[in-house]
């Protein structure tokens, strides 16, 4: 359970910064504007894993770590989502 609920966690939350991620690219916003659900996502897990790390501690600790650790994981395949996504679209009005 300590490993299944932090993952159902990231999965829910990933999915949805994939999405917007998605949804910016195929409306055509700058490189900028398109990685920032990514690094909302690789600063938030900096921010649990060092909750987890230096305040929680422990078992419970553990948990934030392994969710910052999924989280991270979303926040690359966004990074790599973005980036594979500008060189295949071209924008026409």
């Amino acid at each position: 359970m300590m490993i299944l609920a932090p993952f159902l966690v990231a999965i829910l939350s990933g999915s949805i910064v994939l999405l917007i991620t998605w949804g910016l690219t195929k409306k055509g916003f700058s490189l900028l504007v398109r990685n920032l659900p990514g690094v909302a996502t690789a600063l938030a897990a900096i921010i649990l894993f060092y909750i987890g790390f230096v305040t929680v501690r422990g078992f419970e600790g553990a948990a934030y770590l392994i969710l910052a650790l999924f989280l991270v994981g979303f926040a690359l395949a966004a990074f790599v989502m973005t980036n594979v996504m500008a060189k295949k679209v071209v924008i026409t009005k």
